[in-house]
Order: C-alpha cells, then structure tokens, then sequence
C-alpha cells in the first residue's frame, strides 16, 4: 500500500477517434494531438485534430501539442482545432504566456520543460507563475532538427523530482515511461499527471494490452 495518489494519465500522440476512445475507456484524463513538429512521432493534420477534440467528453482534456513560437499562431491554432489545452513544446519568441491566457480564456496552458540539467529548474520557477501546468520531457531544443517530445527516454528523474517541490501549479512527467517503470517514475518524483506516447504503443499504434498493463500497474499504488 501506497500513500501516494493516483495520477491522472495523459496518453499522447493519439491518431484517430478510436484511439482517444480506447484511451478514455481504460482512465485517460487527457489525450494529446500532435500537431506539425519538426520530427518525432504522431504528428497529425489539424483537421483531424478537431474531429477528435470534438468527441472528447466533458471532464477529459485534449491537448493540442504545438511547436509553434508565436502567440498568434497559437492562438489562431486553438481556434482551428478547439481543444481545450494547449501544451507549448517549445519556448516562445514572440508574445507571452500572459498574452496568451488572455486571449483564450477557459484555455488551459501548458508549458514543456525539457529536462537537460540543473538549470530546466530555474526555467521551471521562472514560467510557473503564468501558465497552469508544467510538462517535463526528455526533448533538445538545441539539435538542428529539434527534439520536442515522444523520445521514448527518461531524463533526470530527480532533477523532476525538485521542480515537483518547488513549483506551486500542477507537473506533468513524461519521457520513457512505460508500464514497467511507472510506479518507480510516480513514486520518485511524485507527479500530478503522468504522460505515455512510446511506451503503450506497437509500430506505432496503441496497444490495448500495454495500455491496460498501464492503468493497472498505476492503480497498485493504493
């Protein structure tokens, strides 16, 4: 037995409607929709984007992942797809978190820290204040083709750990997870939500096994 709550589950790099359903069915609180990245897995068009956010039942969120650096293409972005979250997978050059709140009010934000080192906690402490979650992940804005998300590898668990401690707004923790290390990754750095791509797929689509594998080994918590 575990004192440690439950955390909610985003399953991410979701692909069609009978994905997102199948997600839901097994205890997603939120789904993410990749929208064009410079590379990694799931993107998918912004079309379909909004199909499935437009199923999506009340009390889950759909997480439009966005690389985009520039509010007003995010915000244009928001009101094409209609998700209710948006998750920043990179910094952003132009415009503020401020800005973007209040442009979409009863818009969740989100923004990704990637993970690298003592400093990802200085970048945490400094934008928790103006957004309403933060995402850990195991990206590298610095390569020449970006990596910002679905990896499939796990960073620093206690450098995540001390950003849980110090920020005051929900921690979202992503990057390898899968269902064989979850419950060490919850019990570490004790996160809000947890985030999966990778770890409950198979070439590439959600597999029903590894999804319930999931949920289960997180439900041994209690």
């Amino acid at each position: 037995m575990s004192n440690i709550p439950i955390p909610r589950v985003k399953i991410c790099c979701v692909s069609s409607v009978e994905e997102a359903m199948l997600a839901i069915k097994y205890g997603a609180s939120a789904v993410g929709l990749v929208s064009e990245m410079p590379g990694g897995p799931g993107p998918i068009p912004e079309k379909l984007i909004e199909e499935i956010a437009a199923i999506i039942p009340p009390g889950i969120s759909s997480f439009l992942l966005t690389s985009k650096q520039d509010v007003n293409s995010i915000i244009e972005q928001q009101k094409r797809t209609k998700v209710n979250t948006i998750q920043i997978v990179d910094k952003l050059l132009y415009g503020s978190h401020t800005d973007l709140k209040r442009a979409l009010p009863g818009i969740s934000i989100v923004q990704v820290i990637h993970v690298q080192g003592e400093e990802s906690i200085r970048e945490a402490l400094d934008v928790s204040p103006f957004v309403n979650a933060i995402l850990l992940d195991s990206g590298n804005q610095s390569l020449k083709i970006k990596e910002l998300g679905g990896t499939g590898r796990i960073h620093n668990w206690e450098i995540s750990k001390r950003i849980v401690e110090n920020v005051n707004i929900p921690v979202f923790l992503a990057g390898g997870l899968k269902p064989g290390n979850v419950i060490d990754a919850v019990k570490k750095v004790k996160p809000f939500g947890v985030d999966v791509c990778s770890g409950v797929r198979t070439n590439g689509n959600l597999d029903e096994e590894k999804l319930q594998s999931f949920f289960e080994n997180l439900r041994k918590l209690n």
